[in-house]
């Protein structure tokens, strides 16, 4: 049966204009992002398939574009638009922690570090350079390395924080592995950022390690 046959109530798009987004499934939200199935399988088929393929949702959002058009039905053009789709999502929580103190909206730093790193197949340094009231003035990719490491300057992060004229900045790194604990590199990286920057009166207020979903705080643990 062709989705166009179901009953109203029952199809994707008319669920979450009638309950919202969040009332669908991963396969019914991925149904309506897809639009239309194949000639062998309507949309909720397909998207149960590509579920299945990559094991969750997150995994097809962070999947490579030579593997996410291995999948009939698939293709160039919905990979592109997938991936505007996470870039927007990315860009309007950096928005929104930019409009106001960070740590008022800490789901929102998490969300968007989340979103911004933890799919990331190789190692990324990121620093939030934020001004006196703790207000993001900027952030960036400082370094990039391997699947395992990634090497980092703390002469080179000092420069761009007073480049930057900034008052407090908070790092954050992702494990690829999906281990999101902080190894003994990382913790001895942290405390020369913190006494680094501390020289030139810029507070380090924390340490994020985002592992796919999951994120650690260096600050939340007592290591800052």
């Amino acid at each position: 049966m062709s989705i166009s046959e179901w009953p109203a109530p029952e199809r994707p798009q008319e669920r979450l204009l009638s309950y919202g987004a969040q009332a669908l499934s991963d396969a019914e939200l991925l149904a309506v992002f897809l639009r239309t199935g194949t000639r062998r399988s309507d949309v909720i088929d397909l998207a149960r398939r590509c579920l299945s393929t990559f094991g969750s949702l997150g995994s097809l959002l962070k999947a490579s574009r030579l593997r996410f058009c291995e999948i009939d039905g698939l293709g160039v053009a919905r990979f592109a638009l997938l991936q505007a789709g996470v870039e927007m999502s990315r860009r309007s929580l950096g928005e929104a922690i930019a409009e106001r103190p960070l740590f008022e909206s800490p789901a929102a730093v998490r969300d968007y570090l989340k979103l911004n790193i933890g799919a990331r197949s190789h190692e990324v340094f990121l620093a939030l350079f934020l001004d006196a009231q703790h207000r993001l003035l900027a952030t960036e990719e400082l370094f990039r390395g391997t699947l395992a490491q990634t090497s980092v300057y703390p002469r080179e992060v000092v420069k761009r924080a007073l480049e930057i004229n900034a008052a407090a900045v908070v790092f954050a790194h992702n494990h690829p592995s999906g281990v999101a604990e902080p190894s003994r590199a990382d913790e001895l990286l942290t405390s020369a950022l913190s006494n680094a920057l501390a020289l030139v009166d810029i507070r380090t207020l924390d340490h994020f390690i985002v592992a796919g979903h999951r994120v650690y705080s260096f600050s939340e643990h007592g290591k800052l």
